[in-house]
């Protein structure tokens, strides 16, 4: 895992998809690789040893304490719960106007979030009620604001897709496909610029951009890449890739279906990691955050 994220590295051998089956170009590679989030299936240990373990054939490997995992299991239960609510509600004609909800994705949400710090920013789509509770903000403050109330973490005024809060760093979920990116990218200028211009040594900020493949074909999403890379600025570019963009399918809209593969393109890292597995997405999640942290520049996962 210390040498997983090496630029040249990176730029010279992108993680290769299984293209064993051309109808089939997002299978989740299976082969070895330095990455460890993205390949290896992981096994919890109860021990407070972070060491790694070889028995025989079977390398055991901690990623998480007990504490961790119950925070990750809460974070996402909640998430779920929360949307279940939500469209319950909505069913019942008791909230109006748009509600897109997350259920199913609740491991990026929780994978990435948890590991940020209160002056870390996120920017989200128009699904971010979720990613706005494993930011910090409460609940009722929430469900309050698409119930349009003055007690809404927006005074009511923001409804579903326009989740903000200035004290938890949530810089809002957009409604315009792909709008959130570039906000992302500013705010990441931001930090830089505190840093190395008004000399803030302390401020090491991260922010993150979460968005879908649809997003994957607009043009901020490549202007942002290259001049996050150009300046190596402090942000993950985090896309969900469910294979739709509303109903248009991935594969239809993409000349290049494997999204990871245009970060070498901006001599950024690439990642390519299951989604569904929240610790996968965790690790991958730690390097990440970590090569930004370290003003090493922005990754693409």
């Amino acid at each position: 895992m210390a040498t997983a994220f090496s630029p040249s590295k990176f730029a010279a051998q992108p993680f290769p998809l299984n293209t064993t089956s051309q109808n089939n170009p997002l299978t989740i590679p299976t082969t070895a690789s330095a990455f460890l989030g993205s390949t290896r299936k992981p096994i919890l240990l109860s021990s407070s040893s972070n060491l790694n373990l070889r028995r025989g054939s079977l390398t055991v490997v901690k990623l998480i304490t007990k504490e961790e995992g119950l925070e990750l299991y809460e974070d996402m239960v909640l998430g779920r719960a929360f949307e279940d609510k939500c469209a319950q509600m909505y069913y019942d004609s008791k909230m109006f106007g748009f509600v897109h909800l997350y259920n199913g994705q609740e491991t990026v949400s929780t994978g990435f979030i948890k590991l940020l710090k209160q002056q870390d920013s996120i920017a989200c789509t128009y699904r971010d009620h979720v990613q706005a509770l494993s930011k910090g903000i409460p609940a009722r403050a929430i469900l309050s604001e698409l119930l349009g109330k003055a007690t809404g973490c927006c005074r009511g005024q923001g409804g579903s897709m326009h989740i903000f809060s200035r004290e938890h760093n949530m810089l809002g979920g957009f409604a315009f496909i792909g709008e959130g990116i570039p906000i992302g990218t500013g705010a990441a200028f931001t930090s830089k610029y505190k840093r190395e211009v008004l000399k803030e040594a302390d401020c090491d900020h991260v922010t993150l951009a979460f968005f879908g493949d649809g997003a994957c074909n607009n043009g901020q999403f490549y202007e942002c890449l290259n001049m996050a890379a150009l300046w190596k600025l402090p942000i993950v570019f985090v896309v969900e890739n469910n294979l739709w963009a509303i109903g248009m399918s991935h594969l239809r809209a993409t000349s290049v279906p494997p999204i990871y593969k245009k970060g070498p393109a901006f001599r950024m890292p690439g990642v390519h990691v299951d989604g569904m597995d929240v610790l996968k997405v965790r690790e991958v999640a730690k390097e990440a955050i970590g090569r930004a942290r370290r003003g090493e520049g922005p990754t693409l996962v």
